[in-house]
């Protein structure tokens, strides 16, 4: 199949950036060496993986579930001679199989798959994890609630949780035209950084605490965190607080309570 005969897939959630200068912008914003290995998630038709191909790295190793998008990828592999394809389902894989010392997780995510794809990442049982950094695209929404600090609208589970194990910054808006087909709203790149030191802390511990504070936002904290008032008074957290005026650090110190 002809590679401009390919069109994306609803079902997939497929959003093809063709916007030049913005891959190149994109490109430049990624930060690399000569041992970086590239883990780009969902390539596409390879637009920004062509850009990458000139960066001075190790390797490149692409994960990309679209059957007609293969024979697409593998004409790079002429360009880049450690080029390697995973053709799965990037929601399946076993990312500890393939993530090395010195890797870069790379990718214009589908919206409607990428906080699921993140808490993958998120959650790797090993802590500092291999990988030094990842750019993500992300619908702009998520990436502000991504981004939110505690005390603002948009502060919630996913802030605490990513917030917990990275340190995060806004690096470039996606306007919704530089995409093929054109989405109904901006996205945003975002770069995460894993925090070096390990907090002595059960991740799954604080998945369920934040769960449970944010299940009914507008309530506050002795309501939806009536288990854990012991907890709470140790700590001398206000229990007349709303969930979202607790901070990430406040929360990992109640996780850490928990066994």
């Amino acid at each position: 199949m002809k590679k401009d005969k390919l069109t994306a897939k609803k079902s997939l959630g497929q959003n093809f950036i063709t916007d030049e200068n913005f891959l190149k912008k994109l490109s430049s914003l990624i930060v690399t060496d000569n041992n970086s290995l590239i883990i780009e998630i969902g390539p596409g038709k390879g637009a920004l993986t062509k850009e990458l191909i000139k960066k001075k790295i190790e390797q490149i190793l692409v994960i990309e579930k679209d059957d007609r998008l293969i024979d697409n990828l593998k004409t790079l592999s002429k360009e880049f001679k450690n080029f390697k394809i995973i053709h799965q389902d990037a929601l399946k894989i076993d990312y500890n199989k393939f993530i090395e010392k010195n890797s870069i997780i790379v990718g214009n995510l589908p919206f409607n798959i990428s906080s699921n794809l993140l808490m993958n990442w998120i959650f790797l049982h090993k802590w500092p994890p291999l990988y030094k950094k990842m750019y993500l695209m992300f619908q702009k929404e998520v990436g502000e609630r991504i981004l939110a600090t505690h005390g603002s609208k948009q502060y919630g589970r996913l802030s605490v949780i990513t917030q917990s194990r990275c340190k995060i910054k806004k690096l470039i808006v996606a306007k919704s035209k530089i995409f093929n087909p054109e989405p109904k709203v901006d996205g945003i790149v975002l770069e995460f950084t894993p925090h070096s030191k390990n907090i002595d802390m059960d991740i799954k511990n604080l998945e369920i605490l934040v769960r449970n504070a944010f299940s009914q936002r507008r309530k506050k904290i002795k309501t939806t965190l009536s288990s854990y008032i012991l907890y709470l008074e140790k700590l001398s957290i206000n229990t007349d607080l709303r969930p979202e005026n607790l901070s990430v650090t406040e929360y990992c110190k109640l996780a850490k309570l928990m066994k």
